[in-house]
C-alpha cells in the first residue's frame, strides 16, 4: 500500500496541473518541494529501475499473479520515468559526471519523455490507486 501512496505522490509532483485544478492554494506546498524535485526524482528513478530488475528477476510470478506482476512492472516503468524527468538536472550533475556523451543521450531522452509527463501523471495516479485497492482486496 506504502508502494501506491508513494507512486500517486510522485505522479502529483510530476503534474502539478492536477493538483492545482482541485486545489489552488496547493502553489504553496509546490513552492516548498520544488528545490528538492530533483532529489526527490532521483530517488524514484533509482528505485523505479530496481522494481523493473525485480519484476524481471521474479518473473515466475507472471504465471501465478499476472495482474500483480503487470502492476508491479507498470508502476516501476512510470516511476523509474516520472523519476528520471524530475530528477534530470540531478541526475546529469551527479551520476554522469563529466561524460558529455551520457549528458547527451539523456537530454535526448529527456526531449522524447518530456512530452509524456502529463499522461506518465495520469497513468501513475491510476496504478497507485489500484496497488492500494488491490492490496485491500488481496490482504
Amino acid at each position: 500500500m506504502f508502494y501506491g501512496i508513494q507512486l500517486i505522490l510522485l505522479s502529483l509532483i510530476a503534474v502539478p496541473s492536477l493538483i492545482l485544478s482541485k486545489k489552488p492554494n496547493a502553489q504553496e506546498l509546490l513552492d516548498k518541494i520544488a528545490p528538492y524535485q530533483g532529489w526527490i526524482g532521483l530517488v524514484f528513478c533509482i528505485s523505479g529501475i530496481w522494481g523493473i530488475i525485480q519484476a524481471i528477476l521474479n518473473m515466475g510470478l507472471l504465471s501465478t499473479f499476472p495482474i500483480w506482476w503487470i502492476t508491479w512492472l507498470a508502476g516501476s516503468v512510470v516511476q523509474a520515468t516520472l523519476g528520471f524527468i524530475l530528477g534530470y538536472g540531478t541526475i546529469s550533475k551527479y551520476l554522469l559526471g563529466s561524460s558529455e556523451e551520457a549528458k547527451e543521450k539523456a537530454g535526448q531522452l529527456l526531449a522524447k519523455l518530456a512530452p509524456l509527463q502529463g499522461k506518465l501523471g495520469i497513468l501513475g495516479v491510476g496504478v497507485g490507486i489500484w496497488i492500494i485497492i488491490a492490496n485491500m482486496m488481496f490482504r
